[in-house]
């Protein structure tokens, strides 16, 4: 299959966070600071991306506050023509340092909750935070960004998404997107502690159909689909190196964050190779693209072009085979690992991933 253009560039700028959060999908081996990209390089990649094609950047992370260089980096991607959002965890945004980021080019803010009760927020994240997503739901929307508040459901939170919803509201968001857990990294190792029941997801999507009734589309509400409860796969990241690409902290190149896991990939790095060869020509952006490397029952399949084979990490993840189908998929032979996975036992606690939030390079 011939690479379009991508439109999307999320560039990890660290994987330092003051939070602890046991959903995290980065690898559970974090990169160090000390091998983070330089300033100059990232300037690099976001040129080379602005002239691929890509017209949006999510600076993320990680906390990429903890980036001293951040109004730089903001600023080298607004120059390179790329629409720039911050995604944070408010932690560290005070008014002088969003007046600069603002000042340098920012356009928009995606902040993450974890729990309208600050006290279970606080549990979930494994540090206090609350009072500091507070105050930069405020900074944000008096600096007059667009506002979108994210938060990743969970058994501990499903059950108070009304509450949730009506936070995000009452902060002034623009846009709330509610997206179940994706069970990488950190998050896989807390499958049995956060996997939800389906009669909570159930009741959290008519929670979610009543809002959008009342709401009438503004706030715009998203509701990111538990694929394993739902029986459905998602398209990964809209198809494997098909729109978008994610750039680790090291310089390392992706198709999707958690790619990074699977076994002989070898992703490509933009120290050693431009970002267009990357690509268009690297074995692992050509891996999974398109439909050719699809086995049955994807490839008859009249869902391989909407759902493009599910999620190969996930794959990976339940089969220890990335090439199979995903077995979130109904249709999947390997289906019942999942049914097994939503009817087994719950844990009641996680472990909390390591905080790190050392100074910038």
């Amino acid at each position: 299959m011939t690479a379009g253009r991508p439109w999307a560039l999320l560039a990890e700028l660290t994987h330092a966070c003051p939070l602890r959060c046991g959903y995290c999908s980065n690898p559970v081996e974090l990169i160090g600071r000390k091998v983070e990209l330089t300033t100059e390089e990232w300037a690099g990649v976001f040129r080379q991306a602005g002239a691929l094609g890509v017209v949006q950047t999510h600076l993320s992370g990680g906390e990429p506050l903890l980036r001293r260089d951040l109004s730089d980096l903001v600023a080298a991607a607004d120059t390179a023509g790329l629409y720039t959002q911050l995604v944070t965890s408010g932690v560290g945004l005070g008014e002088c340092r969003l007046a600069g980021l603002v000042e340098a080019g920012l356009r928009s803010v995606q902040l993450s909750v974890q729990h309208a009760d600050p006290g279970a927020a606080e549990r979930i994240a494994g540090v206090r935070s609350f009072a500091a997503k507070e105050r930069a739901a405020r900074l944000v929307r008096e600096a007059g960004l667009p506002l979108g508040l994210n938060a990743v459901l969970h058994r501990g939170n499903l059950d108070d998404l009304d509450a949730l919803i009506r936070l995000a509201v009452d902060w002034g968001a623009d846009r709330i997107e509610l997206a179940h857990t994706q069970y990488h990294g950190w998050a896989l190792r807390n499958r049995a502690a956060l996997l939800p029941t389906p009669a909570q997801v159930e009741r959290a999507r008519g929670t979610v159909g009543r809002w959008r009734e009342r709401l009438g589309g503004t706030p715009e509400l998203v509701w990111v689909a538990a694929d394993l409860l739902d029986a459905t796969a998602k398209p990964c990241m809209g198809g494997w190196g098909r729109i978008s690409l994610t750039v680790a902290p090291d310089g390392n190149v992706l198709p999707c964050p958690a790619a990074a896991g699977l076994p002989g990939l070898d992703p490509p790095n933009v120290r050693e190779r431009r970002l267009g060869w990357i690509w268009r020509e690297s074995a692992a952006f050509n891996a999974y693209r398109g439909e050719a490397w699809m086995p049955e029952p994807c490839r008859g399949c009249a869902l391989r072009t909407t759902d493009h084979g599910g999620c190969r990490c996930q794959a990976y993840a339940l089969t220890g085979d990335p090439a199979r189908t995903d077995p979130a998929c109904r249709h999947a032979p390997d289906h019942h690992l999942v049914r097994d996975l939503v009817a087994g036992p719950r844990r009641l606690a996680y472990a909390y991933r390591e905080a790190r939030p050392e100074g910038g390079p």
